[in-house]
């Protein structure tokens, strides 16, 4: 082989990028004004085409949930590889039952059965297939600032306009009010009226908008791409019981929460809900391609009809997935994200001390936000800013997210191996870097 084809250079870098340019749909987008080539990662480390080191405190959104290339994952994947690779669900594997019977094992409640796919997206459709299927029902609520999937389902319950392309509407899917307790809409007390003010704009868009018989209504436990935003005390007890109140299902998304990353292992348990159905994907396998949608015996056993996913519960997959659960288990990553998040949110508000234009830090455990506002008063978003400090965290070799209604969210989501010396070492790049871009 040609040593010189991977030798770290800029050359190779733009070469690569080129081939995306001209091979590649141009929707794929990049955080950066000059796009990141990643060709290794180790731990919560990666580096680029050049050679460059990077901390990563994005995870491939959320996903690398034990850091890049975990040595009892990766050696999961090898051994499985060189057994059995694929099969479809149309035949029994051991990793495919042994990934569920480890999932039943944290999942809340009775959540014993489930279905395996690819991707979030196909968890969703999944989802609310089967809500539609045990009710009898066609209609289905979801929350404005949500983001779900980027099927042609999964988009229209999506509630971010900038997510959602033309020509793909879809009838029967009503979007309620999402909680956002830092711009609360209904200018009062929010951590005592927002999750009753909430609820009650649930209970009107059943009235008015439907027929008055959903089958379901889906909530992210914080939502991710509307930047990670928790709702309120007693939110999630109140739409639990609105929308059972009118015979529909609970479907709680824990695609970005789940996995210990909020300080429990899914998010919803912070809020002492037990879902109908839940689904997850992400983190669920340390960043190997698996959804998950995960329910009681007696709603997975409404689907009677014939379906298949050819790749999903992949056996190489799977072994992935178990072996993640099984380290995770073993590490207690919630409290790792406890601990941590308590640290990392820590370092933020002293940094909001020092810069006044960082308007709100929030969320649980390893996944924490801060939202930049042109002045503190008025609240008015900086997504302009927000996109500089994006660049200037790149010059610090600092990884993070975006997101926000309004491109104004920074997102932190680490490794939830992460350690305090990483989290303070992303804490002064960070704080570098905002020195940079302020005035």
């Amino acid at each position: 082989m040609d040593q010189s084809a991977s030798a770290p250079t800029a050359q190779r870098s733009q070469e690569i990028f080129q081939g995306q340019r001209d091979h590649l749909f141009p929707c794929v987008g990049h955080l950066y004004k000059e796009p990141i080539v990643l060709v290794r990662g180790e731990g919560m480390k990666v580096w680029d085409a050049e050679g460059k080191e990077y901390l990563d405190f994005f995870s491939g959104i959320l996903s690398t949930s034990l850091g890049h290339c975990h040595h009892r994952i990766v050696s999961a994947i090898s051994d499985q590889a060189k057994e059995l690779g694929h099969t479809s669900t149309l035949y029994v594997t051991e990793p495919q039952v042994e990934a569920a019977r480890r999932l039943a094992e944290i999942a809340p409640g009775n959540l014993t059965k489930s279905f395996f796919s690819n991707s979030g997206t196909e968890a969703i459709d999944t989802a609310i297939m089967l809500a539609c299927i045990h009710t009898g029902r066609s209609e289905v609520i979801a929350l404005r600032s949500a983001y779900h999937g980027r099927s042609t389902l999964a988009t229209n319950l999506t509630g971010l306009s900038s997510w959602r392309p033309l020509a793909s509407a879809l009838p029967s899917i009503k979007h309620a009010i999402a909680p956002y307790p830092y711009r609360c809409r209904f200018d009062a007390d929010c951590e005592n009226v927002c999750a009753e003010k909430c609820a009650q704009d649930l209970e009107e868009v059943i009235l008015a908008t439907t027929n008055g018989q959903p089958a379901a209504f889906l909530a992210e436990t914080i939502q991710g791409a509307g930047g990670f935003v928790a709702p309120p005390p007693g939110y999630h007890q109140r739409v639990a019981e609105i929308i059972r109140g009118y015979g529909g299902l609970l479907i709680i998304d824990e695609v970005q929460a789940g996995f210990g990353r909020t300080g429990k292992w899914f998010g919803i348990e912070h809020w002492d809900v037990v879902p109908d159905i839940m689904v997850m994907a992400k983190g669920i396998s340390g960043g190997m391609p698996v959804g998950a949608t995960i329910t009681t015996d007696e709603i997975a056993g409404s689907w009677t009809s014939k379906t298949i996913s050819t790749f999903g519960g992949n056996p190489i997959c799977m072994a992935a997935m178990a072996e993640t659960l099984a380290v995770m288990v073993e590490e207690d990553v919630p409290a790792n994200a406890e601990l941590r998040g308590r640290q990392l949110q820590a370092g933020l508000q002293a940094l909001a001390e020092r810069f006044d234009w960082i308007g709100d830090i929030r969320g649980m455990g390893l996944m924490t936000a801060i939202e930049l506002v042109q002045d503190r008063a008025t609240k008015v978003a900086d997504a302009e800013r927000t996109a500089g400090l994006m660049e200037e965290t790149k010059s610090e070799g600092l990884l993070l997210g975006k997101a926000g209604l309004r491109d104004n969210v920074l997102r932190f989501g680490p490794s939830l191996l992460v350690t305090e010396d990483e989290v303070e070492d992303c804490l002064q790049r960070l704080l570098r870097a905002c020195t940079r871009i302020d005035g």
